[in-house]
Protein backbone atom coordinates (compact mmCIF):
# COMPACT_ATOMS: atom_id res chain seq x y z
CA UNK A 1 0.00 0.00 0.00
CA UNK A 2 1.34 3.52 -0.81
CA UNK A 3 3.24 5.27 2.16
CA UNK A 4 2.18 8.89 0.45
CA UNK A 5 0.67 10.34 3.04
CA UNK A 6 -0.63 13.00 0.32
CA UNK A 7 -2.80 10.21 -1.46
CA UNK A 8 -5.92 8.12 -0.39
CA UNK A 9 -5.92 6.25 -3.41
CA UNK A 10 -3.62 2.42 -2.77
CA UNK A 11 -2.11 3.25 -5.87
CA UNK A 12 -0.45 6.35 -4.82
CA UNK A 13 -0.13 9.63 -5.60
CA UNK A 14 0.78 9.28 -9.21
CA UNK A 15 -1.83 7.02 -10.05
CA UNK A 16 -4.54 9.22 -8.41
CA UNK A 17 -3.34 12.05 -10.13
CA UNK A 18 -3.98 10.33 -13.39
CA UNK A 19 -7.39 9.88 -12.11
CA UNK A 20 -7.61 13.00 -11.58
CA UNK A 21 -6.50 14.05 -15.08
CA UNK A 22 -8.83 11.65 -16.77
CA UNK A 23 -11.98 12.68 -15.07
CA UNK A 24 -10.81 16.84 -16.39
CA UNK A 25 -11.60 15.45 -19.73
CA UNK A 26 -15.02 14.56 -18.96
CA UNK A 27 -18.38 15.98 -18.59
CA UNK A 28 -17.94 15.30 -14.88
CA UNK A 29 -17.28 17.34 -11.59
CA UNK A 30 -14.11 16.02 -10.93
CA UNK A 31 -13.89 17.36 -7.52
CA UNK A 32 -17.10 15.49 -6.52
CA UNK A 33 -15.34 12.06 -8.31
CA UNK A 34 -12.35 12.30 -6.20
CA UNK A 35 -13.81 13.25 -2.87
CA UNK A 36 -16.33 10.96 -3.08
CA UNK A 37 -13.95 8.02 -4.13
CA UNK A 38 -11.86 9.07 -0.82
CA UNK A 39 -14.69 8.67 1.35
CA UNK A 40 -15.82 5.78 0.16
CA UNK A 41 -12.86 4.31 0.83
CA UNK A 42 -12.67 5.75 4.37
CA UNK A 43 -16.50 3.64 4.70
CA UNK A 44 -14.60 0.34 3.92
CA UNK A 45 -12.18 1.44 6.53
CA UNK A 46 -15.09 1.68 8.99
CA UNK A 47 -13.90 5.44 9.77
CA UNK A 48 -17.79 6.49 7.80
CA UNK A 49 -21.02 4.89 7.88
CA UNK A 50 -23.05 3.92 4.58
CA UNK A 51 -25.94 6.31 5.75
CA UNK A 52 -23.07 9.06 6.51
CA UNK A 53 -21.69 8.75 3.08
CA UNK A 54 -25.08 8.84 1.44
CA UNK A 55 -26.24 11.97 3.30
CA UNK A 56 -22.85 13.89 2.70
CA UNK A 57 -22.85 13.05 -0.96
CA UNK A 58 -26.67 13.35 -1.76
CA UNK A 59 -27.42 16.79 -2.84
CA UNK A 60 -24.23 16.81 -4.76
CA UNK A 61 -24.62 13.82 -6.88
CA UNK A 62 -28.58 15.39 -7.40
CA UNK A 63 -26.79 18.57 -8.93
CA UNK A 64 -25.18 16.82 -10.83
CA UNK A 65 -26.20 13.99 -12.29
CA UNK A 66 -30.16 14.68 -11.73
CA UNK A 67 -30.38 11.35 -9.59
CA UNK A 68 -28.86 9.63 -7.08
CA UNK A 69 -29.63 6.25 -6.97
CA UNK A 70 -27.56 4.86 -4.26
CA UNK A 71 -27.76 1.98 -2.86
CA UNK A 72 -31.62 0.71 -2.86
CA UNK A 73 -32.59 -1.66 -5.09
CA UNK A 74 -35.32 0.08 -6.14
CA UNK A 75 -33.32 2.56 -7.31
CA UNK A 76 -31.48 0.66 -9.10
CA UNK A 77 -34.45 -0.25 -11.07
CA UNK A 78 -35.67 3.14 -11.44
CA UNK A 79 -32.35 3.92 -13.08
CA UNK A 80 -31.95 1.05 -15.26
CA UNK A 81 -35.75 3.02 -17.09
CA UNK A 82 -34.10 6.38 -17.43
CA UNK A 83 -30.69 5.61 -18.71
CA UNK A 84 -30.85 6.01 -22.17
CA UNK A 85 -31.41 9.64 -21.98
CA UNK A 86 -28.82 10.14 -19.95
CA UNK A 87 -26.42 7.90 -22.11
CA UNK A 88 -27.07 9.55 -25.47
CA UNK A 89 -26.65 12.73 -23.64
CA UNK A 90 -22.90 11.71 -23.19
CA UNK A 91 -22.46 10.20 -26.15
CA UNK A 92 -23.04 13.11 -28.11
CA UNK A 93 -20.75 15.62 -26.48
CA UNK A 94 -18.34 13.35 -28.19
CA UNK A 95 -19.83 13.10 -31.52
CA UNK A 96 -20.22 16.92 -31.78
CA UNK A 97 -16.23 17.24 -31.33
CA UNK A 98 -13.94 17.63 -33.66
CA UNK A 99 -11.58 14.63 -34.48
CA UNK A 100 -8.51 16.07 -33.59
CA UNK A 101 -9.27 16.93 -30.03
CA UNK A 102 -11.27 14.21 -29.52
CA UNK A 103 -8.31 11.87 -30.04
CA UNK A 104 -6.17 13.80 -28.10
CA UNK A 105 -8.45 13.85 -25.13
CA UNK A 106 -9.22 10.29 -25.48
CA UNK A 107 -5.15 9.66 -25.48
CA UNK A 108 -5.08 11.64 -22.28
CA UNK A 109 -7.49 9.74 -20.43
CA UNK A 110 -5.80 6.25 -21.24
CA UNK A 111 -1.63 7.83 -20.94
CA UNK A 112 0.05 7.04 -17.78
CA UNK A 113 -1.17 3.82 -16.50
CA UNK A 114 2.84 1.87 -17.32
CA UNK A 115 3.70 4.36 -15.04
CA UNK A 116 2.26 3.20 -11.91
CA UNK A 117 4.61 1.08 -9.65
CA UNK A 118 3.28 -2.49 -8.96
CA UNK A 119 4.73 -1.26 -5.04
CA UNK A 120 1.92 0.42 -4.73
CA UNK A 121 0.26 -2.70 -4.17
CA UNK A 122 2.58 -3.75 -1.65
CA UNK A 123 2.53 -4.19 1.83
CA UNK A 124 3.89 -1.21 3.82
CA UNK A 125 7.63 -2.54 5.09
CA UNK A 126 7.92 -1.39 8.71
CA UNK A 127 10.55 -3.69 9.82
CA UNK A 128 7.87 -5.84 11.15
CA UNK A 129 7.30 -9.32 10.42
CA UNK A 130 3.63 -9.71 8.84
CA UNK A 131 1.60 -12.74 10.64
CA UNK A 132 0.51 -15.32 8.92
CA UNK A 133 -3.32 -15.41 8.13
CA UNK A 134 -4.93 -18.61 9.33
CA UNK A 135 -6.69 -20.07 6.38
CA UNK A 136 -10.02 -20.08 7.79
CA UNK A 137 -9.68 -16.24 8.36
CA UNK A 138 -8.25 -15.66 4.44
CA UNK A 139 -10.70 -17.62 3.04
CA UNK A 140 -14.05 -17.04 4.31
CA UNK A 141 -16.26 -14.43 2.45
CA UNK A 142 -17.60 -12.04 5.10
CA UNK A 143 -20.87 -11.60 2.89
CA UNK A 144 -24.21 -12.98 4.57
CA UNK A 145 -25.56 -15.38 1.95
CA UNK A 146 -25.70 -18.55 0.30
CA UNK A 147 -22.93 -17.91 -2.50
CA UNK A 148 -20.43 -15.86 -2.61
CA UNK A 149 -18.12 -16.69 -5.88
CA UNK A 150 -14.10 -16.02 -5.69
CA UNK A 151 -11.34 -17.67 -6.52
CA UNK A 152 -8.00 -18.76 -5.13
CA UNK A 153 -5.22 -18.08 -7.21
CA UNK A 154 -1.83 -20.23 -6.83
CA UNK A 155 0.99 -17.55 -7.53
CA UNK A 156 3.80 -20.30 -7.37
CA UNK A 157 1.74 -22.78 -9.60
CA UNK A 158 1.39 -20.08 -12.40
CA UNK A 159 3.67 -20.08 -15.21
CA UNK A 160 3.05 -16.96 -17.01
CA UNK A 161 1.39 -18.23 -19.85
CA UNK A 162 -1.04 -15.89 -20.89
CA UNK A 163 -3.53 -18.08 -21.73
CA UNK A 164 -6.09 -17.25 -18.81
CA UNK A 165 -5.92 -13.82 -20.71
CA UNK A 166 -6.51 -15.12 -23.65
CA UNK A 167 -9.01 -17.45 -22.72
CA UNK A 168 -11.17 -14.35 -21.02
CA UNK A 169 -10.47 -12.22 -24.31
CA UNK A 170 -11.78 -14.67 -26.68
CA UNK A 171 -14.66 -15.26 -24.67
CA UNK A 172 -16.26 -11.70 -23.85
CA UNK A 173 -14.99 -10.42 -27.18
CA UNK A 174 -13.12 -7.66 -25.20
CA UNK A 175 -10.96 -5.33 -27.64
CA UNK A 176 -6.92 -4.84 -28.12
CA UNK A 177 -5.24 -3.99 -24.19
CA UNK A 178 -8.81 -4.63 -22.75
CA UNK A 179 -7.20 -7.34 -19.86
CA UNK A 180 -9.85 -8.25 -17.45
CA UNK A 181 -7.14 -10.58 -16.64
CA UNK A 182 -3.69 -9.45 -15.98
CA UNK A 183 -0.28 -11.38 -14.99
CA UNK A 184 2.91 -9.42 -14.74
CA UNK A 185 5.75 -10.66 -13.16
CA UNK A 186 7.85 -8.86 -10.92
CA UNK A 187 11.18 -8.51 -9.19
CA UNK A 188 12.18 -6.93 -5.66
CA UNK A 189 14.74 -6.60 -3.30
CA UNK A 190 15.47 -9.07 -0.69
CA UNK A 191 18.74 -7.66 0.53
CA UNK A 192 21.76 -6.78 -0.42
CA UNK A 193 22.21 -7.67 -4.35
CA UNK A 194 20.30 -10.33 -4.11
CA UNK A 195 16.58 -9.92 -5.87
CA UNK A 196 13.29 -12.40 -5.28
CA UNK A 197 11.42 -12.36 -8.92
CA UNK A 198 7.53 -13.76 -8.62
CA UNK A 199 4.32 -13.19 -10.50
CA UNK A 200 1.23 -11.79 -10.07
CA UNK A 201 -2.65 -12.62 -11.17
CA UNK A 202 -4.93 -9.80 -11.20
CA UNK A 203 -8.85 -9.62 -12.21
CA UNK A 204 -11.43 -7.87 -10.47
CA UNK A 205 -11.38 -9.01 -6.75
CA UNK A 206 -15.38 -8.53 -6.54
CA UNK A 207 -14.93 -6.92 -3.10
CA UNK A 208 -17.14 -7.41 -0.58
CA UNK A 209 -17.36 -4.41 0.49
CA UNK A 210 -16.73 -2.56 -2.82
CA UNK A 211 -16.08 1.18 -2.79
CA UNK A 212 -16.90 1.42 -6.88
CA UNK A 213 -20.32 0.51 -5.95
CA UNK A 214 -20.79 3.48 -3.11
CA UNK A 215 -19.99 6.04 -6.20
CA UNK A 216 -21.84 5.12 -8.87
CA UNK A 217 -25.50 7.42 -8.50
CA UNK A 218 -27.07 5.20 -10.98
CA UNK A 219 -26.31 2.10 -9.45
CA UNK A 220 -24.85 0.57 -12.74
CA UNK A 221 -21.95 -0.77 -10.97
CA UNK A 222 -23.66 -3.54 -7.94
CA UNK A 223 -23.59 -6.66 -6.42
CA UNK A 224 -25.49 -9.18 -7.17
CA UNK A 225 -27.20 -10.51 -4.11
CA UNK A 226 -28.14 -14.31 -4.86
CA UNK A 227 -23.99 -14.67 -5.50
CA UNK A 228 -21.84 -11.49 -4.85
CA UNK A 229 -20.33 -11.01 -7.87
CA UNK A 230 -19.60 -7.36 -8.72
CA UNK A 231 -20.89 -6.14 -11.66
CA UNK A 232 -21.79 -3.34 -14.03
CA UNK A 233 -25.19 -2.64 -15.82
CA UNK A 234 -23.74 -1.61 -19.41
CA UNK A 235 -27.94 -0.25 -19.87
CA UNK A 236 -28.01 1.92 -16.51
CA UNK A 237 -23.88 3.14 -16.65
CA UNK A 238 -23.49 6.43 -17.98
CA UNK A 239 -19.52 6.82 -17.95
CA UNK A 240 -18.94 8.75 -15.41
CA UNK A 241 -16.02 6.98 -14.21
CA UNK A 242 -16.43 7.57 -10.67
CA UNK A 243 -16.24 3.89 -10.32
CA UNK A 244 -12.80 3.52 -11.80
CA UNK A 245 -10.83 6.53 -9.64
CA UNK A 246 -12.76 4.73 -6.06
CA UNK A 247 -11.61 1.28 -7.63
CA UNK A 248 -8.53 -0.11 -5.56
CA UNK A 249 -7.04 -2.69 -7.85
CA UNK A 250 -7.25 -0.57 -11.03
CA UNK A 251 -9.50 -3.42 -13.24
CA UNK A 252 -11.83 -1.10 -14.60
CA UNK A 253 -11.99 0.15 -18.38
CA UNK A 254 -13.61 2.96 -20.07
CA UNK A 255 -15.01 1.59 -23.63
CA UNK A 256 -14.35 5.23 -25.86
CA UNK A 257 -15.12 4.18 -29.59
CA UNK A 258 -17.54 1.54 -30.98
CA UNK A 259 -16.41 -2.03 -29.85
CA UNK A 260 -14.35 -4.17 -31.94
CA UNK A 261 -16.46 -6.92 -31.81
CA UNK A 262 -20.49 -5.93 -33.19
CA UNK A 263 -23.72 -7.31 -30.66
CA UNK A 264 -24.47 -9.40 -34.06
CA UNK A 265 -21.12 -10.85 -33.70
CA UNK A 266 -21.63 -11.34 -29.98
CA UNK A 267 -24.56 -13.32 -30.52
CA UNK A 268 -23.03 -15.29 -33.28
CA UNK A 269 -20.12 -16.15 -30.96
CA UNK A 270 -22.67 -17.29 -28.17
CA UNK A 271 -24.42 -18.97 -29.96
CA UNK A 272 -21.15 -21.36 -31.44
CA UNK A 273 -20.17 -21.58 -27.41
CA UNK A 274 -23.64 -22.85 -27.43
CA UNK A 275 -25.19 -20.55 -24.51
CA UNK A 276 -29.09 -20.47 -24.27
CA UNK A 277 -29.06 -16.46 -24.60
CA UNK A 278 -26.46 -14.26 -26.08
CA UNK A 279 -23.66 -14.52 -23.35
CA UNK A 280 -24.86 -10.79 -22.41
CA UNK A 281 -28.19 -10.64 -20.29
CA UNK A 282 -27.91 -12.35 -17.10
CA UNK A 283 -30.78 -14.69 -15.29
CA UNK A 284 -32.20 -10.77 -14.33
CA UNK A 285 -32.19 -10.22 -17.76
CA UNK A 286 -29.47 -7.17 -16.98
CA UNK A 287 -26.85 -6.18 -19.79
CA UNK A 288 -23.73 -7.46 -17.53
CA UNK A 289 -21.82 -9.62 -19.43
CA UNK A 290 -19.71 -9.63 -22.15
CA UNK A 291 -17.95 -6.48 -23.69
CA UNK A 292 -19.63 -3.01 -22.87
CA UNK A 293 -20.96 -0.72 -25.81
CA UNK A 294 -19.61 2.49 -26.12
CA UNK A 295 -19.68 5.00 -23.22
CA UNK A 296 -19.35 2.85 -20.40
CA UNK A 297 -17.44 0.94 -17.72
CA UNK A 298 -15.92 -2.83 -17.90
CA UNK A 299 -14.31 -5.25 -16.23
CA UNK A 300 -13.89 -8.58 -14.78
CA UNK A 301 -17.15 -10.36 -14.26
CA UNK A 302 -16.70 -14.09 -13.34
CA UNK A 303 -18.95 -15.11 -15.96
CA UNK A 304 -22.32 -13.92 -14.61
CA UNK A 305 -24.16 -15.94 -17.41
CA UNK A 306 -22.29 -19.26 -16.80
CA UNK A 307 -23.28 -19.09 -13.05
CA UNK A 308 -26.71 -18.66 -14.53
CA UNK A 309 -26.60 -21.65 -16.35
CA UNK A 310 -27.04 -19.89 -19.83
CA UNK A 311 -24.19 -22.06 -21.71
CA UNK A 312 -25.35 -25.51 -19.38
CA UNK A 313 -25.38 -26.82 -16.01
CA UNK A 314 -21.98 -28.16 -15.98
CA UNK A 315 -20.70 -24.39 -16.53
CA UNK A 316 -22.52 -23.23 -13.75
CA UNK A 317 -19.08 -22.52 -11.10
CA UNK A 318 -16.60 -22.01 -13.92
CA UNK A 319 -15.13 -19.77 -15.80
CA UNK A 320 -13.06 -19.12 -18.59
CA UNK A 321 -9.65 -18.07 -17.29
CA UNK A 322 -10.03 -21.25 -15.17
CA UNK A 323 -10.42 -23.53 -18.02
CA UNK A 324 -7.56 -22.25 -19.76
CA UNK A 325 -5.40 -22.41 -16.99
CA UNK A 326 -2.79 -25.37 -17.76
CA UNK A 327 -1.46 -25.36 -14.45
CA UNK A 328 -4.50 -25.68 -12.64
CA UNK A 329 -2.99 -22.02 -11.16
CA UNK A 330 -6.79 -20.55 -10.98
CA UNK A 331 -9.57 -22.36 -8.86
CA UNK A 332 -12.89 -20.69 -8.96
CA UNK A 333 -16.31 -21.77 -7.09
CA UNK A 334 -18.14 -20.24 -3.68
CA UNK A 335 -15.94 -18.73 -0.86
CA UNK A 336 -19.07 -19.46 1.77
CA UNK A 337 -18.61 -23.63 1.04
CA UNK A 338 -15.60 -25.17 2.50
CA UNK A 339 -15.70 -28.15 -0.03
CA UNK A 340 -15.32 -25.98 -2.84
CA UNK A 341 -12.64 -25.62 -5.48
CA UNK A 342 -11.10 -22.80 -3.59
CA UNK A 343 -11.60 -23.75 -0.13
CA UNK A 344 -10.54 -27.04 -0.69
CA UNK A 345 -7.44 -25.72 -2.61
CA UNK A 346 -6.36 -23.90 -0.18
CA UNK A 347 -6.91 -25.47 3.07
CA UNK A 348 -3.93 -27.85 1.91
CA UNK A 349 -2.15 -26.37 -1.21
CA UNK A 350 0.34 -28.89 -1.45
CA UNK A 351 -2.42 -32.00 -1.27
CA UNK A 352 -4.33 -29.87 -4.16
CA UNK A 353 -1.16 -29.28 -5.98
CA UNK A 354 -0.33 -32.99 -5.80
CA UNK A 355 -4.20 -34.21 -6.95
CA UNK A 356 -3.77 -32.12 -9.91
CA UNK A 357 -0.21 -33.51 -11.15
CA UNK A 358 -1.47 -37.12 -10.48
CA UNK A 359 -4.68 -36.54 -12.89
CA UNK A 360 -2.14 -35.31 -14.97
CA UNK A 361 0.65 -38.27 -14.93
CA UNK A 362 -0.21 -40.92 -12.84
CA UNK A 363 -1.48 -44.11 -15.33
CA UNK A 364 -5.34 -44.83 -15.13
CA UNK A 365 -6.84 -47.78 -13.21
CA UNK A 366 -7.69 -49.48 -16.46
CA UNK A 367 -4.06 -49.54 -17.59
CA UNK A 368 -2.83 -50.51 -14.03
CA UNK A 369 -5.15 -53.64 -14.01
CA UNK A 370 -4.33 -54.65 -17.80
CA UNK A 371 -0.74 -54.21 -16.92
CA UNK A 372 -1.31 -56.59 -13.87
CA UNK A 373 -2.84 -59.21 -15.63
CA UNK A 374 -0.93 -59.62 -18.36
CA UNK A 375 2.58 -60.32 -16.01
CA UNK A 376 2.40 -63.04 -13.02
CA UNK A 377 2.86 -60.19 -10.51
CA UNK A 378 3.04 -60.86 -7.01
CA UNK A 379 1.18 -59.34 -4.48
CA UNK A 380 4.43 -57.62 -3.15
CA UNK A 381 5.10 -53.75 -3.54
CA UNK A 382 8.47 -54.26 -5.37
CA UNK A 383 6.57 -56.81 -8.12
CA UNK A 384 4.01 -54.50 -8.31
CA UNK A 385 6.03 -51.20 -9.32
CA UNK A 386 7.96 -53.70 -11.58
CA UNK A 387 4.87 -54.95 -13.80
CA UNK A 388 3.46 -51.36 -14.02
CA UNK A 389 5.53 -49.11 -16.22
CA UNK A 390 4.25 -45.95 -15.31
CA UNK A 391 3.80 -46.34 -12.02
CA UNK A 392 7.30 -45.71 -9.18
CA UNK A 393 7.93 -45.79 -5.63
CA UNK A 394 7.34 -41.51 -5.62
CA UNK A 395 3.76 -41.88 -7.40
CA UNK A 396 2.65 -44.50 -5.23
CA UNK A 397 4.17 -42.86 -2.19
CA UNK A 398 2.07 -39.38 -3.34
CA UNK A 399 -1.37 -41.60 -4.12
CA UNK A 400 -1.50 -42.97 -0.99
CA UNK A 401 -0.29 -40.00 1.07
CA UNK A 402 -3.41 -38.01 -0.53
CA UNK A 403 -5.78 -40.91 0.98
CA UNK A 404 -4.23 -40.49 4.08
CA UNK A 405 -4.80 -36.94 4.68
CA UNK A 406 -7.85 -36.94 3.06
CA UNK A 407 -10.79 -37.32 5.43
CA UNK A 408 -13.45 -38.45 2.86
CA UNK A 409 -11.95 -39.45 -0.84
CA UNK A 410 -14.15 -38.73 -3.68
CA UNK A 411 -17.02 -37.04 -2.21
CA UNK A 412 -18.62 -33.66 -2.26
CA UNK A 413 -18.45 -32.04 -5.94
CA UNK A 414 -16.17 -30.11 -7.87
CA UNK A 415 -13.05 -30.59 -9.59
CA UNK A 416 -11.52 -31.99 -6.86
CA UNK A 417 -13.36 -34.44 -5.98
CA UNK A 418 -13.10 -35.90 -9.43
CA UNK A 419 -9.69 -35.57 -8.68
CA UNK A 420 -9.94 -37.90 -5.54
CA UNK A 421 -11.61 -40.51 -7.57
CA UNK A 422 -9.13 -40.56 -9.56
CA UNK A 423 -6.71 -41.45 -7.43
CA UNK A 424 -9.03 -43.44 -5.16
CA UNK A 425 -9.53 -45.53 -8.76
CA UNK A 426 -5.87 -46.21 -9.00
CA UNK A 427 -5.46 -47.45 -5.31
CA UNK A 428 -8.89 -49.67 -5.31
CA UNK A 429 -7.16 -51.03 -8.50
CA UNK A 430 -3.84 -52.00 -6.81
CA UNK A 431 -5.57 -53.37 -3.48
CA UNK A 432 -7.95 -55.63 -5.96
CA UNK A 433 -4.93 -57.22 -7.10
CA UNK A 434 -3.91 -58.02 -3.66
CA UNK A 435 -1.30 -55.17 -2.95
CA UNK A 436 -2.26 -54.31 1.06
CA UNK A 437 -1.56 -50.49 0.82
CA UNK A 438 -2.31 -50.18 4.85
CA UNK A 439 0.26 -52.96 5.55
CA UNK A 440 3.47 -52.33 7.28
CA UNK A 441 5.70 -53.41 4.20
CA UNK A 442 4.27 -51.07 1.96
CA UNK A 443 3.76 -48.06 3.93
CA UNK A 444 7.24 -48.18 5.72
CA UNK A 445 9.47 -48.54 2.52
CA UNK A 446 7.26 -45.44 1.13
CA UNK A 447 8.66 -43.53 4.21
CA UNK A 448 4.26 -43.36 4.94
CA UNK A 449 4.72 -44.96 8.48
CA UNK A 450 7.50 -45.65 11.43
CA UNK A 451 9.21 -49.59 11.13
CA UNK A 452 7.62 -50.96 15.24
CA UNK A 453 10.44 -51.15 17.38
CA UNK A 454 10.88 -54.40 19.46
CA UNK A 455 7.78 -56.03 20.34
CA UNK A 456 5.65 -53.17 19.39
CA UNK A 457 2.89 -53.19 17.05
CA UNK A 458 2.64 -51.73 13.77
CA UNK A 459 0.88 -48.06 14.47
CA UNK A 460 -0.59 -47.78 10.77
CA UNK A 461 0.29 -44.83 8.35
CA UNK A 462 1.56 -41.32 9.94
CA UNK A 463 -0.44 -38.53 8.25
CA UNK A 464 2.54 -36.21 9.69
CA UNK A 465 4.16 -38.16 7.19
CA UNK A 466 2.34 -38.22 4.51
CA UNK A 467 1.85 -34.47 4.99
CA UNK A 468 5.65 -34.48 4.48
CA UNK A 469 5.77 -36.65 0.94
CA UNK A 470 3.34 -33.88 -0.48
CA UNK A 471 5.11 -31.23 0.71
CA UNK A 472 8.46 -32.58 -0.91
CA UNK A 473 6.71 -33.34 -4.03
CA UNK A 474 4.37 -30.39 -4.67
CA UNK A 475 5.96 -27.61 -2.51
CA UNK A 476 4.20 -25.27 -0.21
CA UNK A 477 3.46 -21.61 0.03
CA UNK A 478 5.26 -19.22 2.19
CA UNK A 479 2.31 -17.65 2.74
CA UNK A 480 -1.91 -16.73 1.99
CA UNK A 481 -2.74 -12.98 1.80
CA UNK A 482 -5.82 -11.05 -0.04
CA UNK A 483 -4.39 -8.09 -2.19
CA UNK A 484 -4.81 -5.04 -0.02
CA UNK A 485 -7.08 -6.84 2.40
CA UNK A 486 -6.19 -3.84 5.12
CA UNK A 487 -8.17 -1.16 3.38
CA UNK A 488 -11.45 -3.15 4.19
CA UNK A 489 -12.50 -3.99 0.90
CA UNK A 490 -12.73 -7.40 1.63
CA UNK A 491 -11.91 -9.19 -1.88
CA UNK A 492 -12.97 -12.45 -2.79
CA UNK A 493 -9.22 -13.62 -3.98
CA UNK A 494 -7.52 -15.73 -1.86
CA UNK A 495 -3.63 -15.48 -3.35
CA UNK A 496 -1.14 -18.10 -2.24
CA UNK A 497 2.44 -17.31 -2.30
CA UNK A 498 4.46 -14.14 -1.76
CA UNK A 499 2.48 -10.69 -1.38
CA UNK A 500 4.09 -7.42 -2.96
CA UNK A 501 6.14 -5.69 -1.68
CA UNK A 502 6.88 -1.88 -1.63
CA UNK A 503 9.85 -1.59 -3.93
CA UNK A 504 8.39 -4.45 -6.42
CA UNK A 505 8.88 -3.70 -9.83
CA UNK A 506 7.09 -5.08 -13.08
CA UNK A 507 9.51 -6.55 -15.66
CA UNK A 508 9.18 -9.01 -18.41
CA UNK A 509 7.44 -12.49 -18.16
CA UNK A 510 8.10 -15.80 -19.67
CA UNK A 511 5.47 -14.94 -22.31
CA UNK A 512 5.13 -12.22 -24.15
CA UNK A 513 1.66 -10.27 -24.61
CA UNK A 514 2.14 -9.73 -28.43
CA UNK A 515 3.37 -13.31 -28.69
CA UNK A 516 -0.29 -14.29 -27.66
CA UNK A 517 -2.06 -11.94 -30.02
CA UNK A 518 -2.77 -9.25 -27.67
CA UNK A 519 -2.03 -6.43 -26.07
CA UNK A 520 -0.19 -5.52 -22.66
CA UNK A 521 -1.42 -1.61 -22.43
CA UNK A 522 -4.19 -0.30 -23.85
CA UNK A 523 -2.38 2.92 -24.47
CA UNK A 524 -0.13 1.36 -26.98
CA UNK A 525 -3.79 1.32 -29.10
CA UNK A 526 -4.41 4.57 -28.07
CA UNK A 527 -1.36 6.05 -29.75
CA UNK A 528 -2.87 4.41 -33.15
CA UNK A 529 -6.60 4.91 -33.05
CA UNK A 530 -8.93 6.79 -31.09
CA UNK A 531 -10.20 4.72 -28.39
CA UNK A 532 -9.02 4.73 -25.05
CA UNK A 533 -9.15 3.14 -21.32
CA UNK A 534 -7.60 4.37 -18.56
CA UNK A 535 -7.40 1.06 -16.41
CA UNK A 536 -4.30 0.46 -14.92
CA UNK A 537 -1.96 -1.48 -16.63
CA UNK A 538 1.32 -2.19 -14.68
Amino acid sequence: MSTDDESFHPLGNEWEGELETMLDDTEYDTDLGMQMAKDAMRVTKGELSEAEFHEMYHDDVMEEFGEDNRPTEEAFEAAREESKGTMSRMLSKFEGDDEDSRRDAMKKMGAGAAAVGLGAWGTVDDGQAEPTIADDEVTTSTREGDVQWGMAIDLERCDGCLSCVNACSQENDLDQGVNWMYILDYEEPRGGAETSRNRLVRPCQHCTDAPCEKVCPTTARHTRENDGLVLTDYDVCIGCRYCQVACPYGVNYFQWDEPDTTIDQVREHAEGMGAENEHMYDERDRWTDSRAPRGVMSKCTMCPTRQDGFKGEEYVGTTACEEACPPGAIQFGDMNDDDSDPQVYVDNPSRSRALVEMNRRAPSASTIEEELEEVDADDDLESVLEAVDDLDADFLRVLIAIDIVTEEMGEGDGEYAENEQYVLDILDALEAHGLDLESEDVLVPLGLASMPIGDDEFEGASESDAQSALEQYAGAPESNFRLLEDIGTNPNIVYLGNEPGPNAQQVEGPVAYEDMGLTDNRKEVLDEDTIGDAGVSL
